[in-house]
């Protein structure tokens, strides 16, 4: 029997409590669903590569010009984690813009579009329930049949995947296994398991060759899970007042999640911001004292790299921060100027493949800092503030 804390448990600890135990700290849910993502990575690509014909077919009938890429706070980041992927490899604009501001705005952004464009919205929704999402589809749909539609979704339940891609030659829907539409309110096998579906669609006419990233991706992350959480348990003891993620091109979007993990997960309790490395340096560096903590999720590009860690230099010589944890490629020395070191296997693996490795420490970081605050980490917003899946706004 484990008679510790549990925020003094280790993750394994964690897993293995009893489920009475796991009910009254609130940790039903989303320990597991941390802890599975690198297996789940694995069953999403071969969900994708099921499907691969008829997505194959259907890209061709509507044979983009322009990608949009949809979805509202984490399912926004994941649009932003993917769009760099599809510019770089389907050589088409893509841009990811949030369904929070496409709901008000979707009649002036489309104004823009030339006659002869043929865009492509790619939705992405755990519950394919979200207020902004399942609105902003109703409108496309029936104002604009011009646009063609591919859903990710982890609810085969939600509208979006049993509504909208019923009967719709202009709409095809990719649900993905049930386990990834996380049950706790924080998204994480469902943010993880969509960027990885993005990145398949990218990659759909070489997913065979894919399949070798992702292979080595899971391993990565599966072998280094305990150290993340290890790690994020003894810097959620430290209860610093704000932390600042930063990264650089698609690993922005992995500082984006990042800061509203941790934040959702510690009820507001931590102050987050999220920057590029640069960025920071241009007005943002004032907000960091010597309570603050600044994570940098450091480039496995070699020119990027020079940037960061000299980034990241400055804040230490500054004292500007109370301290700076680093996460990169083993290839690197980051104890000269980080606190805290993640080094792993990274190789050749380009930035794009990086975010779900990365994510999965802030998700043990914010799991972590929510036991240390005395939160349920599945329900960790006790006055109501925020919700697993966001009500509806009645409009008049």
């Amino acid at each position: 029997m484990i008679n510790a804390s549990p925020d003094q448990l280790t993750l394994d600890e964690i897993l293995q409590l009893s489920p009475s135990a796991k009910a009254s700290f609130g940790l039903e849910f989303t320990p597991s669903e941390i802890a599975q993502q690198p297996e789940t990575w694995l069953e999403t690509l071969g969900i994708v590569k099921t499907m691969r014909s008829e997505i194959v077919s259907f890209l061709d009938t509507c044979s983009p010009t322009s990608v949009t890429l949809i979805g509202a706070g984490t399912s926004d980041y994941i649009g932003r984690a993917v769009a760099p992927l599809l510019r770089s490899i389907w050589k088409i604009p893509a841009q990811a813009v949030p369904s929070t501001d496409l709901l008000t705005e979707m009649k002036a952004m489309l104004e823009s579009e030339r006659v002869e464009s043929r865009p492509l919205w790619i939705s992405f929704s755990r519950s394919g329930d979200s207020f902004e999402g399942v609105k902003v589809l109703e409108a496309a749909i029936d104002r604009y049949p011009q646009i063609a539609h591919l859903i990710v979704t982890c609810s085969k339940d939600g509208k979006m995947a049993s509504e909208f891609a019923i009967g719709k030659l202009n709409v095809l829907c990719i649900v993905l296994d049930d386990k990834t539409n996380d049950r706790g309110l924080a998204m994480t096998s469902s943010f993880t398991n969509m960027v990885l579906a993005g990145q398949c669609l990218a990659q759909i006419q070489d997913l065979a060759d894919f399949e070798g990233v992702v292979s080595r991706i899971s391993a990565i992350a599966a072998e280094h899970l305990g150290e993340f959480a290890d790690i994020g348990r003894k810097i959620a003891a430290e209860r610093f007042e704000r932390i600042c993620f930063l990264g650089s091109g698609p690993l922005r979007s992995v500082a984006d999640e990042s800061s509203l993990k941790v934040l959702e997960l510690s009820g507001g309790f931590h102050s987050t911001m999220s920057e590029s490395f640069l960025g920071l340096r241009h007005g943002p560096l004032s907000w960091l004292n010597k309570d603050s903590l600044v994570v940098g999720f450091v480039s496995n590009d070699a020119g990027k790299q020079k940037i960061e860690l000299g980034l990241l230099e400055e804040v230490r010589t500054k004292a500007a921060a109370g301290s700076i944890l680093a996460i990169g490629p083993d290839s690197l020395d980051l104890n000269s100027i980080a606190d805290t070191t993640i080094a792993l296997p990274l190789s050749t693996l380009a930035d794009d493949y990086l975010a779900l490795p990365y994510v999965l420490f802030a998700q043990c970081l914010g799991l972590y800092s929510s036991l240390t605050l005395g939160l349920k980490p599945d329900a960790p917003s006790s006055d109501g503030k925020i919700r697993r899946v966001v009500s509806d706004i009645k409009i008049a």
